[in-house]
């Protein structure tokens, strides 16, 4: 038998649940309870989750958290390194378009590292990222606007982030509850794990290739 040319989520337009959660944005970001996880899509192609990542929403923004599990080694995660390092990075398109290949002022990219941050690089960092060959680029976003967490466990961490509605270009809920999404988990030790496609795709750069979170009461 021959083997697939195109993995599986290829076939699909995903489209996941992002339920809301009072008090977000109110106090510091936390893990998020396991309602609010997103679906492992890789199982479909046979590969093994490292990464339980959750996302939930309110009027105030977005928050995303991430449990790693399964390390041997910590994290190797520098600042002035972003895409070199360990972290979780999301793509959000505030307009949900899928019949565009290079990104409006609506799309975002966020990347949040466990450490890597302060004077003994144990500090968690989170910062924008520009989309690759967008048209138009989001609103920057100001120092600190940003919000994230981190704790080291046994074998791996858990890693908070709250994106504020300010950071968000275009993030309207109640006209506008469909949110273009993906993010990439990148460790050096276990790998590689995403939410629709990966890195043979440019996924990275086309909102085209982004699935969905939809922003349910």
């Amino acid at each position: 038998m021959s083997e697939q040319l195109l993995p599986t989520r290829f076939l699909f337009r995903f489209a996941a649940p992002c339920l809301y959660c009072p008090g977000l944005g109110s106090k510091a970001p936390a893990e998020l309870a396991t309602e609010y996880r997103l679906p492992s899509l890789g199982e479909l192609e046979g590969q093994r989750s490292f990464a339980d990542v959750r996302a939930a929403w309110n009027e105030a923004g977005l928050a995303f958290s991430v449990r790693v599990e399964g390390k041997r080694h910590p994290s190797w995660c520098r600042e002035t390194k972003l895409e070199d390092s360990d972290a979780l990075q999301v793509w959000i398109d505030t307009r949900d378009t899928h019949n565009i290949h290079r990104a409006s002022r609506f799309c975002h990219r966020f990347i949040f590292l466990p450490a890597g941050g302060g004077r003994n690089l144990d500090q968690p960092v989170a910062d924008q990222l520009l989309v690759d060959r967008a048209r138009q680029n989001a609103n920057p976003i100001r120092p600190g606007q940003l919000r994230v967490v981190s704790e080291k466990r046994v074998g791996g961490y858990v890693l908070s982030a709250f994106i504020p509605q300010a950071a968000l270009t275009g993030f309207n809920p109640a006209d506008h509850p469909r949110l273009g999404f993906t993010f990439f988990v990148f460790d050096r030790e276990l790998g590689q794990q995403y939410f629709s496609l990966g890195f043979e795709f440019p996924f990275a750069s086309d909102p085209s290739l982004w699935g969905t979170l939809e922003l349910v009461r």
